[in-house]
């Protein structure tokens, strides 16, 4: 389960708690009335962290990392061990967002277009997510070849799930399964 760290809006920690966890039953009692609620047990190895962030007159003045879930010593050897990042941060997080933004009008901030429907936002958003990750090369994943010419490439290429770039028609001309 890969580790995960956002700041401190707690809508993040409301999913990840229902996504990673499961009722546990009580035991019964034997005794007349209404029996207990499951508890909400969280999967042991989730591992959470969040950054806050003070600022003061505009700048940023403190960083504080918190664990909320999972072994703090544990988080700290995944950060050790990663090859991009050696802190608890948000950037990913932050460059996935806005690329989220850039690309569906209905996640831009201030604005009167926002998401009405749940069932459209949904399809926008699948046909964004592959889009970028498709069909759109990213510079800094392009290589050279052995004659020297650069190679465009997508993330689905880095990640080698694919092995060309898809056309944007392709995409969405793919049939798509009805999950209503």
């Amino acid at each position: 389960m890969p580790l995960f760290t956002s700041d401190e809006l707690p809508h993040y920690e409301t999913v990840l708690r229902e996504r990673y966890s499961h009722p546990e039953e009580h035991p019964k009692t034997g005794k007349r009335g209404r029996p207990r609620s499951p508890k909400v047990v969280v999967d042991p190895d989730l591992k959470y962290a969040t950054v806050h962030k003070t600022r003061k007159n505009g700048k940023i003045v403190k960083v504080e990392q918190k664990v909320i879930f999972g072994n703090p010593s544990e988080i700290d050897r995944i950060l050790e061990n990663s090859p991009v990042s050696q802190t608890i941060n948000t950037s990913f997080l932050e460059r996935c967002n806005l690329t989220l933004r850039n690309h569906n009008r209905k996640l831009s901030r201030k604005t009167i277009c926002f998401a009405k429907a749940k069932k459209s936002l949904n399809a926008q958003m699948n046909i964004t997510v592959t889009y970028c990750n498709f069909t759109k090369p990213h510079g800094s994943l392009t290589i050279k070849s052995a004659d020297g010419r650069r190679i465009p490439r997508t993330p689905a290429m880095a990640a080698q799930i694919c092995e060309a770039i898809w056309p944007i028609a392709e995409i969405l001309a793919f049939p798509m399964a009805n999950n209503d």
